[in-house]
Order: structure tokens, then sequence, then C-alpha cells
């Protein structure tokens, strides 16, 4: 199964990147992931089902560690996994 992530983290900060935005950003950039989109108000990220959920669960525990006070995320079922 292939999955996209969509993603922000808040509070929001317009005059230079929060720390949680920072590392829920790096978390989807290293992880083992098919496309990544880093914007300033959203964020995507596709890939398996196993790593888009691993990388969730990363950018969920580290970005509310660096102070993020609310991520608002969709899943969306994208495909199956090509043999």
């Amino acid at each position: 199964m292939r999955l996209r992530v969509e993603f922000t983290t808040e509070p929001f900060d317009l005059d230079e990147a929060p720390a949680h935005a920072v590392v829920a950003r790096e978390v989807v950039q290293a992880a083992d992931l098919d496309a990544v989109d880093v914007g300033p108000f959203g964020n995507t990220a596709e890939g398996g089902a196993d790593q888009v959920l691993t990388a969730v669960d990363r950018l969920l525990r580290e970005a509310l560690a660096s102070g993020a006070t609310r991520v608002s995320l969709q899943l969306n079922v994208i495909g199956e996994d090509l043999p």
C-alpha cells in the first residue's frame, strides 16, 4: 500500500521557522520516502505504508518534543505497491 501524508505544525511564526517545523521537515526529508515536498504552509510526503507510518510516528514525537502545540495531518491511500 502507498500512502501520502500532508501535515502542518503549529504555532506559526511568520518571521522564522520555529524549531518544531524545522524538526518535522528534517524528519520527512531524512526518511526513506519516494517524494517529499516542504513549504511554508504545508508539507507532503509519499511512500510505502511502513515508511510513511514510521516517519509520521517520528514526526509527531519530535515535533511535540520541540514545542509544537498542534500537528494537523491527513493520511491518504494513493495506491498499491508495485511488484
